[in-house]
């Protein structure tokens, strides 16, 4: 069992590595990137990568506090879903209502692994290449389509 000190130690160890991996790789739009903090341009839409003893998972979260803007937003990507799934693949789950968070409504489009274990040493690699694969492929399509969301933001 892992101290708090060292579960942290570890985080901070494996984003590190992670984001130093990724540092060279240019998103498809052809400029550099901090894929740790992925900027989606659209208030409110957030890319999070998950590493957890029990779940891996890259999800978009779409939360703005109007929730007409969200229902907008979540209609326009599901009406997206096919395209999307075609480059990323399938989504392990897509949540109108996934959650709430300070009053608002989140919806999330999430891609899990199942079986690894982020404390796990042997799972790690395997770990890291999931995210890097799912988050590259999601930047093709997002970058293609992300003015539309634009768009419906403004």
């Amino acid at each position: 069992m892992l101290s708090k000190e060292e579960k942290k130690e570890r985080n901070t160890n494996f984003w590190t590595s992670f984001q130093k991996e990724m540092r060279n790789k240019k998103s498809s739009s052809g400029r550099g990137i901090n894929w740790i903090n992925y900027p989606t341009d659209v208030p409110d839409i957030y890319v999070r990568l998950v590493a957890e003893p029990k779940k891996t998972a890259l999800c978009l979260d779409i939360q703005p506090k109007d929730e007409g803007i969200r229902s907008v937003l979540w209609e326009q990507m599901t009406e997206l879903k096919v395209v999307m799934e075609s480059g990323v693949g399938p989504a392990t789950s897509w949540s109108e209502f996934d959650k709430e968070f300070a009053g608002r409504n989140i919806s999330r489009i999430s891609w899990e692994i199942e079986g690894l274990n982020f404390y796990n040493d042997e799972d790690t690699p395997k770990i890291k290449s999931f995210l890097k694969e799912k988050l590259i492929a999601f930047d093709e399509f997002y970058q293609e389509y992300k003015e539309i969301l634009i768009a419906l933001v403004d």
